[in-house]
C-alpha cells in the first residue's frame, strides 16, 4: 500500500513538471514570435540566458525566461515548487502586456504611415500648385485688366500743388519765428536731443519748421541722427485706436489668428501676428504729432511709457514661446519688444494749461509767435517769387489785412493767380505778361466772403471816454474797444452803472474795482453819475485784464478829458490802485501792432517776460494807476467835469 501511494505521488509531481515545462516552452515561443528567433537568441546571449534556456531543469529554464522578460541578467532564484505557478502566472501577465503593447504600436504605426502618406500627397499637390503659380502667376484676364486700369490712372498727373511750390524749403525762409526757430534747432541739433512741444496759432509754420529742423540736425556731426533718419508725421485729431489693443496705429498691435485674421501661414499654426506702429517706423528719427492736445489721454500715457522705455512691448494669449513653429521675428517681438528710440515733436494750438502735465514735464516747450502784417507781406512776396509772377503794388498789404495765417495768405495768392490766369485767357492776352491785380484778389475775397481781420484801427484823433484794451483768445491777441459815457445822476448818490452783460462777470467786477479807485483818485463817489460802459462788439472778457482800461474810460468820460487813440492798455487793477500782471502779453502786443497801435502800457511785472524782443512798437511798464494818470491826465484838475 505504501509503495503504491509513493508511486502515485511521483506520477503527480512528474505530471506537474511536464505541465510547467509545457507552459515555459509556450512562453518561450510567444517571446520568439514577439522578438523574432534571431533577436531572441541575441537577447538571451546578452542576458546570459542561453545555457539556461536549454537546461533540463525547470527552475533554470524559468530563470532564463525571467531574465528575458524583465531584461535583468542578475536574476538567479531557487524556487520552491509551490511558487512556480505564481511566477509563471506573473510572467504570463507581463508577456501578455508586451504582446498587447506591440499590437497597439503596430496599429499606430499603420495609422501614422497612412497619415504621412496623405500629408505627402497634399504636400506634393501644394508644390505642384506653387510651381504652376510661379509659371502662370496669380493673375487672370480680369485681374490683368484691373492692373492695366491702375497703370493708366498712374499716367494721369495734375500740376504740382501751388502750396507745395510755395512751401519754405529752408529754415531761413520761415518768416516771423526767428527766436522760436533758434530754440527748436538748439534743442534738436544736440548730442542729447529733447522731446519738444510747439505751441502757436495755425498756419505759422510749425510742421514745416519741425521737418526742416530735422534736416538741419542730420548735417551736424555731433547729433545722433543718421542721414536716413525718418520724419513720421501724423495728425492727433484723426489718430484712432481701440483700448482693447485690437488696433493701435501709433504704438502697434497684435492680430490674433482667430478673430482678427493674422496671415494665413500664421493663422494655420495659431500664431499671433504683431503689427508695428508709427513709433517703430520713426525709430532713430522724429515722430511729429500735429494737434497733440487732441490725442486720447490714455493713449498719451501709453506713448509716454514708450518714450521712457524706448521700445514697444507686445502681448497675446495666443503666443507660446515654446512653440517651434513661431518665426524668429515674432518670437523676438514678443520677447524683447520693438525698438522705438525716437524724438517726439508735438504741435498744438491749445493753451499749455490744456495739455497733459505728464507730457509737458517730459518735453521742452517752444512758442511760435502770431504773424504780423509785415510777416504776411513777406510770406506773400516770397511765394510770388517762387511762382515767378508779378504782383500789383500794395497787393501783399491787402492780403495781410484779411488773414493772420501764412498758409491762408499763400492760398489767397494761389487763388488770385488762378483768377488772373482765367482773366487773361478770357481776353486772349499773353499769359507771359501775367500780373495779379487787386481786382483779382477782390474777386477771391468776395467769393470766400472774407472780412478784414482788424475791425478796430488806431487813430491820431483823441476821443473822450474811449480806450483800447487788449485781449487774447488762444494764441491770437486783439484790440478791445471800451467806451464810456457819464451823466449827472438825477439824485446825488443814486447814480446807476450799466455794463453790457455779454462782456462777462469778471468785466463787471473790473467796473466795480474801477469805481473804488476812482473815488480814491478824485475823492468823489461814482454813484453821483449815471455811467454806461460798453465793450464794442459785445466781446466776452474772460479775465480781469481790462480793469485799467475800464478805469481810464470812466475817468475820461467823467472828467471830459480826451484819450489818445493810438495807445492800448492791459492790466488788472486792484482796489488800492495797483496794476497786477496778466497773461498773454506777447499775443496782446502782436494784436496791438496789427491794429496800428504805437504804444502799449502793460503791468511792470510783465516786462521781464518780453525782454530782448523787438515788437515794433513802444512798450511801457506801469505798477500803479498814478503812473498812468501822470501819462494821460497831467492837467486833469483843470479839465471840465460832467455836470
Amino acid at each position: 500500500m505504501f509503495g503504491e501511494s509513493k508511486n502515485n505521488s511521483l506520477d503527480r509531481i512528474n505530471a506537474d513538471q511536464r505541465s510547467i515545462n509545457h507552459k515555459i516552452s509556450a512562453l518561450f515561443e510567444l517571446l520568439s514570435e514577439l522578438h523574432g528567433s534571431e533577436q531572441l537568441i541575441l537577447k538571451a546571449g546578452k542576458l546570459d540566458a542561453l545555457q539556461l534556456m536549454d537546461s533540463s531543469k525547470v527552475t533554470e529554464r524559468l530563470v532564463a525566461l525571467e531574465r528575458l522578460v524583465y531584461e535583468d541578467p542578475t536574476i538567479d532564484q531557487d524556487y520552491a515548487e509551490a511558487d512556480l505557478d505564481e511566477v509563471i502566472k506573473e510572467l504570463e501577465d507581463n508577456i501578455a502586456h508586451m504582446i498587447a503593447k506591440q499590437t497597439v504600436e503596430k496599429e499606430l504605426d499603420a495609422k501614422v504611415a497612412a497619415l504621412m502618406q496623405k500629408r505627402h500627397q497634399e504636400y506634393l499637390q501644394e508644390i505642384q500648385a506653387e510651381v504652376l503659380k510661379q509659371e502662370l502667376g496669380a493673375d487672370n484676364a480680369q485681374t490683368l485688366r484691373k492692373y492695366a486700369q491702375l497703370e493708366m490712372l498712374e499716367q494721369k498727373k495734375l500740376a504740382a500743388s501751388a502750396m507745395d511750390l510755395m512751401r519754405p524749403a529752408k529754415l531761413s525762409q520761415i518768416v516771423g519765428q526767428r527766436s522760436a526757430l533758434n530754440a527748436l534747432v538748439t534743442k534738436l541739433s544736440s548730442p542729447f536731443p529733447q522731446h519738444i512741444i510747439i505751441y502757436g496759432p495755425p498756419g505759422v509754420g510749425k510742421t514745416t519748421a519741425a521737418r526742416l529742423a530735422l534736416d538741419y540736425a542730420k548735417t551736424r556731426p555731433y547729433t545722433p541722427f543718421a542721414e536716413d533718419a525718418p520724419f513720421v508725421e501724423v495728425d492727433g485729431t484723426t489718430l484712432r485706436w481701440d483700448p482693447r489693443e485690437v488696433t493701435n496705429p501709433l504704438l502697434g498691435s497684435v492680430h490674433d489668428p482667430i478673430y482678427q485674421g493674422a496671415r494665413r501661414d500664421l493663422a494655420d499654426g495659431a500664431i499671433p501676428e504683431p503689427k508695428l506702429g508709427l513709433v517703430t517706423k520713426a525709430h532713430g528719427g522724429v515722430l511729429f504729432i500735429d494737434e497733440i492736445g487732441e490725442l486720447d489721454p490714455l493713449l498719451q500715457n501709453k506713448l509716454l511709457k514708450v518714450l521712457e522705455d524706448k521700445r514697444v512691448m507686445f502681448e497675446s494669449a495666443y503666443f507660446d514661446p515654446d512653440d517651434p513653429r513661431v518665426p524668429k521675428w515674432i518670437r523676438k517681438l514678443f520677447t524683447d519688444g520693438a525698438p522705438a528710440d525716437l524724438i517726439l515733436i508735438g504741435a498744438t494750438t491749445k493753451d499749455p494749461s490744456e495739455i497733459n502735465p505728464a507730457l509737458r514735464s517730459r518735453c521742452a516747450e517752444i512758442f511760435f509767435d502770431p504773424l504780423s502784417e509785415k510777416d504776411i507781406e513777406l510770406i506773400v512776396g516770397s511765394a510770388a517769387e517762387r511762382l515767378g509772377i508779378d504782383l500789383e503794388h500794395e497787393l501783399c498789404r491787402m492780403i495781410a489785412e484779411y488773414t493772420i495765417e501764412g498758409r491762408q495768405a499763400v492760398r489767397l495768392l494761389a487763388d488770385a493767380y488762378s483768377a488772373a490766369l482765367f482773366r487773361h485767357c478770357e481776353k486772349d492776352e499773353d499769359p507771359t505778361s501775367l500780373e495779379i491785380t487787386k481786382a483779382d484778389l477782390l474777386s477771391v475775397i468776395q467769393a470766400a466772403r472774407l472780412i478784414p481781420m482788424n475791425h478796430t484801427r488806431a487813430s491820431k484823433q483823441p476821443e473822450i471816454g474811449q480806450v483800447f484794451g487788449l485781449g487774447v483768445a488762444g494764441f491770437l491777441g486783439s484790440v478791445i474797444e471800451i467806451e464810456a459815457v457819464a451823466f449827472p445822476a438825477a439824485q446825488k448818490g443814486k447814480g446807476v452803472v450799466r455794463f453790457n452783460d455779454t462782456a462777462g462777470s469778471m468785466a463787471k467786477d473790473s467796473v466795480f474795482n474801477a469805481a473804488s479807485v476812482f473815488r480814491m483818485l478824485t475823492g468823489k463817489e461814482l454813484s453821483d453819475y449815471d455811467i454806461h460802459v460798453n465793450v464794442v462788439g459785445g466781446g466776452n472778457i474772460d479775465g480781469p485784464s481790462a480793469g485799467v482800461a475800464v478805469l481810464l474810460a470812466i475817468y475820461s468820460a467823467v472828467k471830459q478829458v480826451p484819450m489818445p487813440q493810438d495807445i492800448a492798455i492791459t492790466g488788472e487793477i486792484s482796489i488800492r490802485g495797483k496794476i497786477k500782471p496778466v497773461g498773454g502779453i506777447p499775443e496782446k502786443i502782436y494784436g496791438a501792432k496789427r491794429a496800428g497801435i504805437r504804444r502799449v502800457y502793460i503791468p511792470k511785472a510783465n516786462l521781464d517776460g518780453i525782454v530782448n524782443r523787438d515788437y515794433g512798437l513802444e512798450i511801457i511798464g506801469v505798477a500803479h494807476v498814478n503812473e498812468l494818470m501822470a501819462h494821460f491826465f497831467p492837467n486833469s484838475l483843470l479839465g471840465s467835469e460832467v455836470g
